[in-house]
């Protein structure tokens, strides 16, 4: 491949992050390839909210107008296709393989695919993720203000959801799936806060169109308009396989982020 053929940057990942990375290096004459597999991490989601101007139009819309404004910049190509493999040259140059087969090349290689929720393998998670069952209350909080909540969680990640919950409603309820693992202090906010905990083991979520009631292996079922949790999250794409690509976790927080690690060069064309 001639370096007339090589790409500036090839992007992976075309939700807002690699679309505005492309829109920017467009506009800045530089050739960019931008692949998708069309799996958000929102994709459950029926409504995206806290962005200011598209407030409550559905996610997709939004990656569809992105997209239409890119059409008319030559310098961007969108293919809706994987990344296979990808590794990092000896020179600092990229090379990627796609899923469809076809092999590039590139100076600079952007890694936005962003993050993917863990979810609870718990009988009734998946499905009303998006229909009761959401990770963030800035996005969903507001639909579900003053109505009965539960949490899903226990150590600090149950106690930072339900105090953060607060704020929409007091009427709350963590459920821990077993001990707490909350310090004493962590009892005492809860407590002082007005919210319910609940150890038994939840067995199921039910409802028809949308969340109504958790299940548990003991006890009465618990009837709530929804379900928070934060069960962390992982970087979305294998690095572990890909030479020069290296998943790496920072600080106490469980989300894991990917770098690739090169010499540093400029973006030029020498």
């Amino acid at each position: 491949m001639t370096n007339d053929a090589m790409y500036d940057v090839i992007i992976v990942g075309a939700g807002p992050a690699g679309l505005s990375a492309a829109l920017i290096l467009g506009r800045s004459c530089r050739r960019v390839l931008v692949c998708d597999t069309g799996k958000p991490r929102n994709a459950a989601s029926r409504a995206m909210h806290g962005y200011l101007t598209r407030d409550g139009i559905p996610p997709r819309e939004i990656l569809g107008i992105a997209r239409e404004q890119l059409r008319q910049y030559d310098t961007v190509e969108i293919r809706d296709v994987g990344v296979a493999d990808a590794g990092c040259r000896s020179d600092a140059r990229f090379h990627v393989a796609l899923a469809d087969g076809s092999q590039h090349e590139s100076r600079k290689l952007l890694i936005a695919t962003g993050v993917v929720d863990n979810v609870p393998d718990i009988p009734g998670f998946r499905e009303f993720y998006g229909l009761g069952v959401f990770h963030c209350p800035y996005c969903d909080g507001w639909e579900v203000r003053d109505q009965p909540l539960a949490i899903y969680g226990r150590g600090a990640r149950g106690l930072g959801l339900s105090l953060e919950l607060t704020g929409w409603s007091r009427d709350l309820v963590l459920c821990t799936d077993g001990p707490p693992e909350i310090d004493a202090e962590g009892v005492a906010r809860v407590r002082r806060n007005g919210i319910r905990v609940r150890e038994d083991r939840l067995v199921r979520l039910e409802g028809r169109d949308t969340l109504e009631r958790l299940v548990f292996a003991s006890g009465d079922p618990l009837s709530c308009r929804a379900l928070f949790f934060h069960h962390g999250t992982d970087a979305a794409v294998a690095a572990g396989r890909h030479p020069g690509v290296r998943v790496q976790r920072q600080g106490h927080r469980p989300h894991r982020q990917v770098r690739v690690h090169a010499p540093a060069r400029p973006l030029c064309r020498r």
